[in-house]
Parts: C-alpha cells; structure tokens; sequence
C-alpha cells in the first residue's frame, strides 16, 4: 500500500498577521523595478507587501556577520519536502540554519525556482534584443557594488520569488504563469538571525507573472510582535 503525504509548505497555508502597520519601526516603498539592500536584526519581523498585485519581488538573505552563509534554496527545499514557500516554511541557510520563517502570509505560495531573471536569461527565454532590458541579476549587482559590505557576482545565488507563480509541469519543466497574488497580499518573516536582505524588485516585462507591468512593494519591519489592539 502507498501511503501519500502532504507537505505543509507544497499546499497554501493561508494566515493574516496581527502586526500593527502603525507601530513598524520601518516602512519602506520600494519603486518598480529598482534594487534595495535592508538590515533586519534577529526576532525582527518584516512584511514584503504587494501593493497593486502579481509584482514579482527576487529576494536573498545573508548572515550580516558571515555573508559567507546565505540562503540556501536546496536546503530549505530538502528541509521541508516541498518546492513552495508558505505560512511556516522556514528559510535554511548554507550552513543548515534557520535563517527565517515565514510567519504570516495572504498570497499562499512562493516561487523557489524560477531564479533571478538576467541578460543571458532574457536571451534564451525571449529574443536576443531582450539581452540589454533591465533584470533582476543586474540589481543584484548594483545593490553590492553601491553596499560595499564584501558581496560580489560570486555571491549570487539561487533566490526566492516571492508572489511569483511558478508550476512545475508533469514533464519536470518550469511554467512561468500568470501570478496569484493581488493588491494588498502580503508575507511576513521573522528573523531567526541577523540577515541582510538583498532585493530586486522585479523589472521584468517579458512574462505574465507581474501582468508585463512591474509595480512598486513595501517593506514593514518591527522590532517586537507588537500586535493590533
């Protein structure tokens, strides 16, 4: 007899978050398209939020006192079975540690897959005029060479999607679909150390998964879970 399990982190885990907006230490608009490097200390809790929906936020996390360790997608994939992240997936580092959980989230499913779109990625998906269109690898980039905090090309790896939707075809292929997030959906992580936080947010404009039209996110951060009275 075969005996199915079910993956927390394969199904959608849906769970709004207590946390009061007005008490945030931190409320950052990121503008579409463009690359943002954040500091979130350990125990706090930050809130990527898709403002208008199905925007694409490319995200890593670095340990800020050994950027040697990094997310790790094969990590945390192999630590909880599943391909998507959702309420209480928890993002394992390079070095097999818990770097953060997702605590929160309104959207049901992340990408871990897809990676960061790029010059030579844009080629090979598109057209060969695309390779010169702003990508996600290029922000990367530019958020390090401007941080200066000892990061560089080698140091990007693979990366979550958030909001992306990413399905896996029977034949083992990648679908990049349109997205199934919305207005106003949003994740929500707590720090389990002290990461960087290196963004892309998405200038992507060749695939359905922002709608061909890049739009801006918000990070909120607190300090304590100080929630909603």
């Amino acid at each position: 007899m075969t005996t199915t399990v079910s993956t927390p982190s394969s199904a959608q885990r849906l769970q709004e978050s207590a946390l009061d907006p007005a008490r945030a230490v931190l409320r950052h608009r990121q503008p579409a398209g463009e690359p943002w490097l954040g500091e979130i200390r350990a125990g706090q809790t930050v809130r990527i939020v898709d403002l208008e929906g199905n925007q694409a936020a490319d995200v890593l996390f670095y340990n800020r006192h050994d950027v040697a360790e990094h997310y790790s997608a094969s990590d945390t994939l192999l630590r909880q079975s599943g391909i998507y992240l959702t309420t209480g997936s928890v993002l394992v580092s390079s070095e097999g540690r818990p770097m953060l959980t997702v605590v929160a989230d309104t959207c049901g499913r992340h990408d871990t897959l897809g990676g960061a779109c790029a010059a030579e990625s844009n080629t090979v998906r598109y057209a060969l005029q695309k390779k010169f269109m702003h990508s996600c690898r290029d922000n990367f980039l530019t958020a390090l060479i401007h941080a200066d905090i000892g990061l560089g090309k080698r140091d990007l790896v693979p990366n979550i999607n958030f909001f992306m939707n990413v399905p896996v075809t029977p034949e083992g292929g990648l679908r990049f679909d349109d997205g199934v997030s919305g207005p106003g959906k949003y994740v929500e992580l707590r720090a389990e150390m002290d990461v960087w936080m290196l963004v892309s947010n998405c200038p992507q404009l060749n695939n359905p998964c922002n709608a061909y039209n890049p739009t801006p996110v918000e990070f909120i951060v607190w300090d304590d879970p100080v929630t909603v009275d």
